[in-house]
Parts: C-alpha cells; structure tokens; sequence
C-alpha cells in the first residue's frame, strides 16, 4: 500500500490585476486579481460567488463545447451564459452538464445541450469546488455529482473553478468536512469499513451520506457516497486516490488532481484568478 501523510503549510491570498490567460503547463501557479470597486453596501458572499463566476464565463467563445458544473456557485455560471445567449452576445455553444440539476437549470434557460457520447472534446469548463489547496487540487461532490463532473472536467481543455475564500485550504481534507467517495449500494458497509481502516492512523472517520429525509443519499447514477473526514490535511492526494481507487465498488473518489488550469477565487475584498 502506498505510504500515505499529511502536512499542513501557510498559504496567503494575494490581490492584484486583470486578465483571465488559461494555459495548461506544469510550471508553478501564478497569481492575477481585479479589485471589486468601494462598494457603500458590502458585498454578500452571494454577490462574490456571482461576481466570480461571470469573470469565468467571460473565457467562452463561440464555438464552444462547455461544461456545465453542478453547486451554487457553478449555478451563477450557467445563468450568465443563459443571459448571454438569450441576449445574442454568445452563440454556437453547446453544454454538457454534470447533474440532473444543471441540466434543469440549463435547459430551462434555453441552453442548448449535447452529451460526452457525442463530443468528446469539450473545450472549457466551468465549475465549483468544495476545497482548493495552494497547487490547485480539488476536493469536490459535496453536492453528489462527484462521478459525473469529473468524467466531463477530466476530458477538458481548460477548466476553470469558481469559488469563494472559505474554500482555500493549507491541504486537501483541512477543512475537516466531507470527502465524498461514490460507491455501488451494494454491499456499502463492507467498503465503508475498508475506507476508514484505510485512513484509520491518521483518525479518518466515515459516515453514509443520508438526505433530509434521513434515507441513504442515492447519486445520479443510483449510487451511494461515502464521506470521510479527517482530522489533518493530506500530504499526498495523489496517493490516497490510488489507495481508493483500488477498492471493488469504489465507483469514483472527490480527488481532483491536477485539473484545474485556472480557480477565480471571491473574497471581501476582491476576486483573485490563479493559473497554472
């Protein structure tokens, strides 16, 4: 089994200027901003996510094959589009959403819809994220679309995350909330018990996922999640998803690695865009 750490690191949000550039290299992250203008009334974090998520759509170009990420903040993104294409300032897209509930939203604003079978190529895509560490890894599906968004976000040119600063992370897992892992419902005690003995020395507990009405959580695709929480951040994603990944009926981990290429990042005092 591979060794796994964790580790805990300082990380410092930096404001500064302009353009949006996307580019996907493996040299180290750089950093640009746009400052929000004094505002006579603060600016919720609603007002931030929406802020955040226009100046990502603002890398669409006609043409494209988006796609469409699933949560709140991904939810401000998909109605800018709506607007922007009922307006006739965008044209010639199509989307592939990454849940039941973005493809409601998208098809109830006239955004016109293709699946991965089809184009698999997409150019762009847009979305939020749960967690964002200081190398742009991911933690994400605390909104349960976990499998879908990473089957259309790994296919990406460019994938652009939108977040708010509560989301920054020294490492992936310190925020001591859920790290889903979607399982098949068959026997999912059996691998909810091999989960948390995977992470058991560094204190991972693991719990079913249930909904509102108290019954097990059931994903798009008819499975169950499983949520971790650990205690420290992880040293080494990479390896913890490997170590998932091996499981029978683990159907997908909320490890996104190395995938994003730029995260716009909303905060009280501005909106910060860090690019690979």
């Amino acid at each position: 089994m591979a060794s796994l750490s964790f580790v805990s690191s300082s990380h410092h949000l930096t404001l500064r200027t302009p353009p949006l550039t996307l580019r996907k290299t493996s040299s180290p992250r750089t950093s640009v901003s746009f400052s929000v203008k004094a505002q006579s009334v603060a600016l919720s974090q609603d007002d931030l996510k929406k802020l955040a998520a226009e100046k990502a759509v603002e890398a669409i170009k006609p043409g494209m094959v988006l796609g469409l990420g699933t949560g709140s903040t991904a939810a401000f993104a998909v109605d800018q589009i709506g607007k922007l294409l009922a307006s006739g300032q965008l044209h010639d897209i199509v989307g592939i959403p990454t849940s039941k509930r973005t493809e409601e939203q998208a098809r109830s604003l006239g955004i016109p819809l293709v699946a991965l079978d089809t184009h698999p190529r997409i150019d762009l895509a847009i979305d939020g994220a749960d967690e964002v560490d200081p190398n742009l890894d991911l933690v994400k599906g605390r909104g349960g679309a976990l499998l879908r968004e990473k089957m259309v976000e790994a296919v990406a040119e460019k994938f652009i995350v939108v977040a708010d600063d509560t989301k920054l992370v020294k490492g992936l897992g310190g925020s001591g909330l859920a790290m889903p892992v979607e399982v098949v419902q068959f026997c999912w005690k059996f691998n909810l018990i091999r989960l948390r003995d995977l992470f058991k020395e560094f204190g991972c507990d693991a719990k079913l996922r249930v909904g509102g009405d108290g019954e097990a959580y059931v994903t798009d695709n008819s499975n169950y999640i499983i949520d971790l929480y650990f205690k420290e951040p992880l040293k080494d994603g990479f390896a913890a998803g490997r170590e998932i990944g091996k499981l029978e009926g683990v159907v997908e981990h909320g490890l996104f690695l190395g995938m994003a290429t730029s995260v716009i990042i909303a905060g009280k005092n501005g909106v910060e865009v860090m690019s690979k």
